[in-house]
């Protein structure tokens, strides 16, 4: 690539591994005469054996007895540790000098989360070390400057440093429409292509390629960032000065992006003018007359996406759980489940061990998510299923009171962190579609709800609706702290291998309003220990009801 640096892939632990290498053991004396055990476990960081801890070395509020976390010690403390692991860093006035000595165990998120105060500013650590490889290398030589140090170590840094940008607070239709201002548009010896100045703070593979661009794959990602890179020509792309002009050419552009003219600008402000003028339906704020159908995506063999000691089928099946419960009980909603975990029911569970490997559709009769059929048939069947119970309702309810909702949990980019939700964007979804024997199952539904056809104006007004929803769920994630995904968290289409789709479950669905939510980024380790929290699943579910009752109480 023209002597470019290559910008090498994330690793994105799985949840099934290779043995996660020992911890490097140390016993030191503290101040005082105790003697202390310590550790530096994998993606964890330092332990520390608290009973002979120097008070002052314990945070306020620390345990007496047990092993201790980085966090739960003073900063007296922390510096302690860390020169007990790394006795030949330098720490001098205007930076620290860190040189790898556990590469097995050490990261440059583990970097910024013990220097910096937060693993998330890693990519800023990274630019600051723009010849040192990802994957650290023992003597290499990590330098912290002082803007980066946390200010427990004598520097300015307080926790996530700020990426904040103006467009932050600003509902979707204008976040994107500001996106937009940004560009401008140009044509070189490759083609037309759409420049951008970088701004402080941004990244080329979150700021550029996840908003501009409709890839959130992480593989994707990073080979996109590439070729905007080449584009560009920039030969570092983890050192990249505000003020850069970047290149993204036209054809790797979101609808929302493409230049004036083009049929897929076109389309975006069609359906943002039916947006406008679509009225909310009421159901007041009991939600009476409203009919929900919840949809917990994989389940069963198919434990879906894993990262970071997540994986998606068990952490969203227990959200779904604790929305149901919450809509049953303080609402006069009518709310189905198109799957269920037979030794499990519909309880919700605080703790999630291992994978749940039982799972079963809730047709006519049940079909066992057992391995033995193609994963698609149970996403189809969900449509299948949902159409079925929808089209029984709208017998005798309002077809516009009728909702479903997907919970998924997907493995990004790293860099990315909160929810996104996805609606069936109206260009993508056919007029007519049915679902063929062999993609379905011997169930009854498959006989009355495996064919589905739209109009344009339903197409449109199913979209608007569902961006309309969206809005209101994020409106209600984000007053309840729930993080959301930075760039455009509303989106009408995924782009993976080359194609981009909606997802089937909503793509032939028949509800008047349907949204699949990405939960959590499993590849972001705070969003993975997020959802390692009873406590935080259940914050989840009450933001998402307060989101269906905002939307839904006009």
């Amino acid at each position: 690539m023209g002597g470019m640096r290559a910008l090498s892939l994330f690793l994105i632990p799985g949840l099934i591994a290779a043995a996660d290498p020992l911890p490097a053991e140390r016993r030191a004396t503290a101040p005082g005469g105790g003697m202390v055990q310590l550790r530096l476990v994998f993606r964890k960081g330092i332990q520390i054996e608290s009973a002979q801890l120097p008070k002052a070395f314990r945070a306020q509020g620390a345990a007496k007895a047990g092993w201790l976390a980085f966090d739960d010690l003073s900063k007296e403390g922390k510096r302690w540790a860390l020169q007990v692991f790394w006795p030949e860093d330098e720490w001098r006035e205007e930076e620290v000098r860190h040189w790898v000595k556990w590469a097995d165990l050490e990261s440059p998120w583990l970097l910024a989360a013990m220097f910096t105060g937060h693993g998330q500013n890693y990519n800023l650590l990274e630019s600051a070390n723009p010849k040192n490889p990802e994957k650290v290398v023992a003597g290499d030589l990590w330098r912290i400057p002082k803007n980066l140090l946390s200010v427990e170590f004598g520097g300015t840094a307080k926790g996530i440093l700020d990426r904040s940008q103006p467009e932050d607070d600003l509902n979707d239709e204008e976040r994107v429409a500001a996106y937009r201002k940004l560009l401008s548009f140009g044509q070189d010896g490759s083609g037309a292509y759409a420049a951008y100045r970088l701004r402080k703070g941004e990244a080329l593979y979150s700021s550029i390629v996840m908003r501009y661009t409709d890839r959130v794959d992480p593989r994707e990602v990073n080979q996109l960032a590439l070729l905007i890179a080449a584009r560009s020509g920039i030969e570092d792309v983890r050192s990249i000065h505000p003020g850069t002009l970047i290149r993204i050419p036209v054809e790797h552009l979101a609808d929302p992006f493409q230049p004036e003219g083009s049929q897929a600008l076109k389309e975006e402000r069609e359906v943002r003018e039916e947006v406008r003028r679509t009225p909310r339906v009421g159901a007041g704020p009991r939600l009476k007359g409203l009919r929900i159908v919840l949809d917990a995506g994989h389940g069963g063999v198919d434990i879906g996406a894993s990262s970071n000691g997540v994986w998606e089928s068990d952490f969203v099946y227990d959200i779904a759980m604790r929305v149901r419960r919450i809509l049953e009980q303080d609402t006069e909603a009518i709310v189905s489940m198109t799957i269920r975990y037979p030794g499990i029911g519909f309880k919700v569970r605080d703790v999630l061990s291992t994978p749940t490997r039982s799972a079963e559709i809730l047709t006519t009769p049940p079909f066992a998510n057992d391995g033995e059929s193609p994963s698609a048939v149970s996403v189809n069947l969900r449509w299948v299923l949902a159409n079925d119970l929808l089209a029984s309702f709208k017998k005798t309810g309002d077809a516009k009171k009728t909702l479903f909702i997907s919970l998924h949990a997907d493995s990004l980019h790293p860099s990315a962190r909160g929810v996104m939700v996805y609606v069936a964007g109206a260009a993508n979804v056919p007029a007519t579609y049915a679902l063929g024997a062999a993609r379905g199952a011997r169930v009854a539904e498959m006989k009355r709800s495996s064919r589905v056809s739209f109009t344009a104006k339903e197409r449109l007004q199913g979209e608007a609706r569902s961006r309309l929803f969206a809005e209101a769920l994020l409106t209600a994630f984000k007053a309840e702290k729930v993080p959301i995904h930075a760039n455009r968290p509303i989106r009408n289409v995924i782009h993976r291998s080359g194609k981009s789709f909606v997802p089937a479950v909503i793509r032939h669905c028949a509800a008047s309003t349907k949204v699949l939510i990405e939960v959590a980024n499993l590849a972001n380790e705070e969003d993975a220990e997020n959802l390692k929290s009873h406590a935080f699943r259940e914050r989840y579910a009450e933001a998402l009801v307060k989101g269906i009752r905002a939307h839904f109480r006009q």
